[in-house]
């Protein structure tokens, strides 16, 4: 292809692909392969290559398999074999009359650290790029293989994994035309969850200058209780809970034996997941104890949820019909709930089934709880804070306003399968224009466009009128709210 770009890297040169005014450039390698004599061991740095190495295509992905459960129709999985799968990929504007360097948008993506790949058509990077940003997208690893609890090896291997991918961009950006001083990580759900827990980290700002935290929990689990899913996992295949017997087991099987052990299990649910442990270097401390003392003050952040997060367990699952009054009464008592929390909602929602109300006090308890008192905390600081809230309700299977389906919107690509999957085929593209530019003017100015967190406790949602300011909407439900 005689107008593919090429550019070097410390590691080599890369050819990419030029379609009309964007640069791509995929599959480049930030670590060497974690597998052989690398298994559950930090990244490595990648092994430099000799000539112009093809990046036209995603490179391998993470070793998972197909959500079940019913999440399959709507959650798709890419399922690229290799062993090289700590790469990059790399969006940017073509044939640039400037020399400025560009702003950089870093994006992580979900999946319960067991799932998800940098690879689905919904996390193209083309939009962001068309409105002057160099757009990062990062695979790490997950599951077992990133995030493995047992003896002899380091925890959160997958948060290891970003941090090595966000120094690559700090150090090779520029190539592409990057600004490797006005760099913003941006995660979804478990992306935004080890985004959390960096950003919590002292040397935060060596990685990322702004960060936006979408529909992300914000603590982490003691070894103890983080370790209960590989323990399982090693009962069922009959090894080790220990460096030596996982690296036994070849990675397809350790993905079976966690699917296993995981299924009927969800994020907002109490079985065994695959969760963030507290120690080493990856996650020292509990993320929200470290940000509510402090951590992180120096860093814009822009965080918020969608309105009915829970819909996307509870609808697949049955749950959202099958919970009784008793189950929720039991389910409040169990949590410490106050009962005027349960009151609060169904002022709001009187006709709310109990499945509904238990779904949004839990969501309230992992997330909208915990993000408010992360804003609190940062008020008397000169950095800012923005929060939002998407309430746009899908007509899907009753999908509602479920976790992801903003994601369409971020990224302004609601005709892809995964979005329609969603939101269906008529999802409104001027609230997607809305929202797709709010998070542009944030990675480019630095301010999404709307008041920054006060004691007021400004809130920006978006819905299907638009964008408006709220003010508090959801204080009587969360005011005495315990968090998990």
């Amino acid at each position: 292809m005689p107008d593919a770009p090429v550019v070097s890297v410390s590691s080599g040169a890369v050819r990419g692909v030029r379609e009309g005014e964007i640069d791509r450039y995929l599959g480049i390698p930030y670590a060497a392969p974690p597998f052989g004599g690398r298994r559950f061991l930090p990244p490595q740095p990648p092994e430099a290559w000799e000539g112009v190495r093809d990046a036209a295509a995603f490179g391998p992905t993470a070793p998972q398999a197909p959500y079940g459960g019913g999440l399959g129709k709507y959650l798709p999985t890419v399922d690229i074999p290799g062993d090289d799968i700590l790469t990059v990929n790399v969006w940017a504007p073509a044939g640039r009359t400037s020399d400025a360097p560009l702003p950089v948008l870093v994006f992580v993506h979900g999946g319960a650290l067991a799932r998800g790949s940098a690879a689905l058509d919904a996390y193209d990077g083309a939009s962001f790029a068309r409105h002057g940003i160099v757009y990062v997208s990062v695979q790490y690893r997950i599951g077992q293989e990133g995030f493995a609890v047992v003896d002899d090896v380091p925890f959160d291997l997958g948060v290891l994994d970003q941090e090595a991918a966000l120094r690559w961009v700090r150090r090779e950006i520029a190539a592409f035309g990057g600004d490797r001083t006005r760099v913003t990580a941006m995660g979804h759900s478990a992306g935004a969850a080890t985004l959390t827990a960096l950003l919590a980290r002292l040397n935060a700002g060596e990685l990322f200058d702004r960060v936006i935290l979408q529909s992300g929990p914000m603590t982490a689990q003691p070894p103890r209780k983080a370790g209960r899913m590989s323990r399982q996992v090693a009962n069922r295949l009959r090894v080790k809970a220990s460096k030596a017997g996982f690296s036994s087991v070849e990675p397809a099987r350790l993905v079976a034996a966690q699917t296993a052990v995981g299924a009927g299990g969800s994020p907002l649910g109490s079985g065994p997941t695959v969760s963030l442990a507290i120690g080493g270097e990856a996650v020292p401390v509990d993320p929200l104890h470290a940000l509510l003392a402090g951590a992180g003050r120096g860093i814009p952040v822009l965080i918020g949820t969608t309105s009915e997060e829970y819909r996307l367990w509870f609808v697949p699952s049955g749950v959202l019909t099958t919970v009784k009054r008793a189950t929720l009464e039991v389910a409040r008592a169990s949590a410490r709930v106050p009962r005027r929390i349960v009151a609060a909602h169904r002022r709001r929602r009187p006709q709310a089934l109990p499945g509904e109300i238990l779904g949004e006090i839990v969501s309230d308890m992992i997330l909208r709880g915990t993000h408010t008192r992360f804003a609190d905390s940062r008020l008397h600081h000169l950095t800012p804070t923005w929060m939002y809230e998407f309430r746009w309700r899908s007509p899907v299977d009753q999908l509602g306003a479920a976790h992801a389906m903003e994601l369409g919107f971020v990224f302004d690509r609601l005709g892809t399968p995964d979005a329609v999957a969603f939101g269906g085929t008529d999802a409104p593209q001027d609230l997607a224009d809305l929202m797709h530019a709010s998070w542009v003017r944030f990675v480019v100015d630095g301010d999404p466009g709307w008041e920054a967190w006060t004691s007021k406790h400004p809130v920006q949602v978006f819905d299907g009128h638009g964008a408006h300011l709220e003010y508090a909407p959801r204080a009587d439900e969360l005011r005495g709210l315990p968090t998990r």
